[in-house]
């Protein structure tokens, strides 16, 4: 298989390095990640990753808990199934992670009531913002889907504004944006700090799951 791969980070990506995948990183902006993946499909990848970070809808996951998803529940509705016997091999291979249904949406679920209004609706695991237009376009074009997301917010977090624009759409650090929030709120200093110590956690955990993929 010739093997593509979406991330909103660069730091993600990274993690990849040497296994010889087609990798992209579009900063969870939703016009980037689709544009992205298409470009990746028009290359001729027979396969679709979606790796990265993630938020939890199910209270009893923690930060650095690896998901390892069954499906994706799309923005409409929709569940997209993804690849059973690529699914299995990677859970045979790292037995930490956990299965389970992510949900998808074009904006984050920043606080502890809309990750619990998109757990009663949805039933998923957890929640990140690429998954959803990676399943839609492997869908479309009938190519096997993976995806593999580690935790780094809880479901009782609430996320600052600062955190949310902390991505341009290449998935590098957006730091003008970032201290522009933090000098509009300064008080947002102390959840951000958290929600880089929790990132790194998940982002610590995604290296243990490159084993899945060797």
């Amino acid at each position: 298989m010739t093997i593509g791969v979406v991330t909103g980070m660069q730091a993600e990506a990274r993690l990849l390095d040497g296994l010889g995948y087609r990798v992209v990183a579009a900063g969870g902006n939703a016009a980037a990640t689709r544009a992205k993946t298409a470009g990746l499909i028009r290359d001729g990848v027979t396969g679709l990753i979606s790796f990265g970070i993630a938020g939890a809808l199910d209270p009893s996951l923690r930060p650095g808990d690896l998901v390892i998803a069954n499906g994706v529940i799309l923005p409409d509705g929709r569940r997209v199934d993804c690849n059973p016997d690529w699914l299995r091999c990677v859970l045979n291979k790292v037995p930490d992670a956990r299965e389970g249904v992510v949900a998808g949406a074009s904006t984050a679920a920043a606080t502890r009531s809309a990750k619990a209004d998109l757990l009663a609706a949805t039933g998923a695991k957890i929640i990140d913002m690429e998954s959803h237009h990676v399943a839609d376009l492997a869908n479309a074009h009938q190519l096997p889907l993976l995806v593999i997301r580690a935790v780094a917010d809880s479901a009782f977090d609430d996320i600052p504004e600062a955190a949310l624009v902390g991505l341009n759409e290449e998935g590098r650090p957006a730091i003008g944006a970032v201290l522009r929030s933090l000098l509009a709120k300064p008080w947002q200093l102390p959840a951000l700090i958290r929600v880089a110590l929790r990132s790194r956690t998940a982002l610590n955990a995604l290296l243990r799951s490159r084993a899945g993929l060797l």
